[in-house]
């Protein structure tokens, strides 16, 4: 084929919003409920096609969420999860996805808006026990940006902005449990947490529990990312504990 009578197939580009957050000790992740076609009435993750030529992928990214949800993304820290372009992906057409990831505490509840007709945060786990059932290849891009968020934990400080101003080791083992999807041993834990260097500084006066000893209380250290880093249990079968 020449180049004069070539043409590049038709391509139309869409964001999709992967936003997590951490409620009653559980993550959830932000799904719409799709109120027009394809997938009308199916749970999704926020997004929408760009408004145009001239508008910025990231723009586009931060108004969807608006939109659809009546959140600001202006809070939130948006990273490119990657670029979904299977062609069968959408009955519509060729449709290419950009997908962002934001993972947060003390997110608001959503409001469903313009092409949402409903919008709530979901537990994951009804996602991946088949209770909830994405629309689109969407179950997919929340594997992915979920395993991003887990690799976060690994490597940075993040777990601690889920805590309050101060909190116990037992509560941010709660933060990573809830992520990881696994318990940790407690004492493990300690021990992995105490040598990171500029992880976690300890304050006082302890907090004392209503049984049992006083727990310790720390704060959220200088170091933003984890050397060595915190990595997560390799799964194993059977009744092993972790060692």
């Amino acid at each position: 084929m020449s180049n004069e009578t070539w043409r590049p197939p038709p391509v139309l580009l869409t964001v999709d919003l992967v936003i997590l957050t951490l409620r009653s000790s559980s993550l959830h992740a932000l799904l719409i409920k799709r109120g027009i076609y394809p997938h009308k009435g199916e749970w999704a993750l926020p997004g929408g096609f760009i408004a145009d030529s001239n508008e910025d992928i990231f723009d586009a990214a931060r108004r969807e969420l608006r939109e659809e949800a009546n959140l600001d993304a202006t809070v939130l820290h948006l990273e490119q999860l990657g670029a979904y372009g299977r062609p069968d992906r959408d009955p519509r057409g060729r449709i290419v996805s950009v997908a962002y990831l934001a993972i947060a505490p003390g997110l608001p509840e959503p409001e469903a808006g313009t092409d949402a007709s409903a919008a709530s945060w979901r537990p994951v786990e009804e996602v991946f026990s088949g209770h909830v059932r994405l629309a689109f290849d969407h179950r997919q891009i929340l594997d992915d940006g979920l395993e991003l968020a887990r690799s976060k934990l690994e490597h940075t400080s993040l777990a601690t902005a889920f805590c309050g101003e101060t909190f116990t080791l037992t509560e941010l083992q709660r933060v990573y449990e809830a992520v990881w999807g696994f318990e940790l041993d407690p004492r493990n834990f300690y021990r992995k947490v105490q040598a990171v260097p500029g992880f976690l500084t300890p304050v006082g006066p302890d907090r004392r529990p209503t049984k049992g000893r006083p727990a310790r209380l720390f704060r959220a250290g200088p170091e933003q990312v984890l050397r060595p880093p915190m990595m997560r249990p390799v799964p194993r079968t059977g009744n092993e504990k972790e060692r």
